[in-house]
C-alpha cells in the first residue's frame, strides 16, 4: 500500500470509528504519545484526555456523520475537512459542525492532531453536557 492510501486508510478509520461510537477504535489510531489540540479553548489532551471527551460527545450526539470528506495527504500527515453532523440526544435538535483537522502521523499513528471549528457550532454539541 502506498503512503498515500495508508494516510487515507488511517484519515478513514479514525472519523468512521467516531460515527459508529467506537472510541476504543479511534484511541488505537493515536500513538501513545499524541497530542491532540483544540482552537476553541487552546489545550493539548492526551490520548486517555481525548477519550473521555470523545465518549462524552457520542452519548450526547445521536447518529453522527461526517459529510463532504475532503482528505489532502502531505509528507508525514494529512488534513481533512468535513462537516460533522448530528442530532443532540436532549432535545432532538439537528447540528452541523464544519471543520478543519489536521494529523501528523509517524509509523502509522497520529502523534499529533489539529482540531478547528467555530467555537458557536462547538457550544452546540456540548450543550446539555
Amino acid at each position: 500500500m502506498s503512503d498515500d492510501a495508508a494516510m487515507r486508510a488511517l484519515a478513514k478509520r479514525f472519523f468512521d470509528c467516531v460515527e459508529a461510537g467506537d472510541i476504543e477504535g479511534l484511541v488505537a489510531c493515536y500513538a501513545p504519545d499524541a497530542e491532540i489540540w483544540h482552537n476553541t479553548d487552546e489545550q493539548i489532551q492526551g490520548p486517555e484526555d481525548n477519550r473521555k471527551t470523545l465518549a462524552g460527545m457520542v452519548t450526547r450526539i445521536l447518529d453522527r456523520v461526517y459529510d463532504n470528506r475532503r482528505v489532502e495527504v502531505f509528507p508525514g500527515g494529512f488534513v481533512q475537512q468535513h462537516v460533522l453532523r448530528g442530532t443532540r440526544k436532549h432535545d432532538g435538535e439537528r447540528l452541523a459542525l464544519p471543520a478543519c483537522i489536521v494529523c501528523a502521523v509517524k509509523d502509522g499513528k497520529i502523534t499529533r492532531l489539529d482540531e478547528y471549528f467555530d467555537s458557536a457550532r462547538v457550544a452546540e454539541f456540548r450543550k446539555f453536557a
